[in-house]
């Protein structure tokens, strides 16, 4: 799915990138850590503040999760390998993950949301295995603030670099770019030189 993550936080702001990360967590292809970075980035500018955006991700992403659970708990494995074909998911990925899953329960879903993929089917097994709604639902937060923070912070980050660096790169980038093509192509020709020779 194409969308243009920059001009739909800024049109939608808060709701926008809770929008996002609901879709995201139910298994619709939206960017998630993209739209994380680039609001990371935007509250470096001014766009966003830390806490509304943070709980607006969070919440987005727990929501998203939470209504994975259910449609995992209530309608089980053959609808979810039925519809979930349209975003990747098949009886073989199913099938590894839930081998996984069984065995690492908590861990899985504490730590999952890292892993792009990974973290849409996690909901999915935790309802088809009835992991306990309450367990699921206390390591899904810690988890989604986590994650949430971690890839806003770092969308921080870059847009500190980005800012402090641009007009740097802005003026050397094109006579940097010249002197290294002008240095491949000296190097391709000495090259096809010497193999004539």
């Amino acid at each position: 799915m194409h969308i243009h993550i920059q001009a739909f936080i800024h049109h939608y702001g808060y709701f926008g990138v809770f929008l996002i990360l609901v879709m995201e967590n139910i298994g619709i292809p939206f960017p998630a850590e993209t739209t994380l970075t680039i609001s990371g980035i935007e509250w470096t500018r001014g766009v966003f503040h830390l806490l509304p955006l943070l709980l607006s991700a969070a919440i987005g992403n727990i929501i998203g999760s939470t209504i994975a659970y259910f449609i995992g708990r209530l309608l089980g494995r053959p609808v979810i390998v039925r519809f979930g074909r349209y975003v990747g998911i098949t009886h073989e990925r199913l099938d590894k993950a839930n081998e996984l899953f069984s065995r690492f329960e908590g861990f899985v879903v504490l730590f999952g949301k890292f892993v792009a993929g990974v973290r849409v089917v996690i909901p999915y097994l935790a309802g088809i295995n009835k992991l306990p709604f309450a367990v699921f639902s206390a390591y899904n937060a810690v988890s989604a603030f986590l994650w949430a923070a971690f890839f806003i912070i770092i969308g921080r980050y870059i847009g500190i670099e980005w800012t402090r660096y641009h007009a740097v790169i802005q003026r050397y980038l094109i006579p940097i770019l010249i002197v290294l093509a002008l240095g491949l192509i000296a190097y391709t020709l000495l090259h096809i030189r010497r193999r004539r020779k």
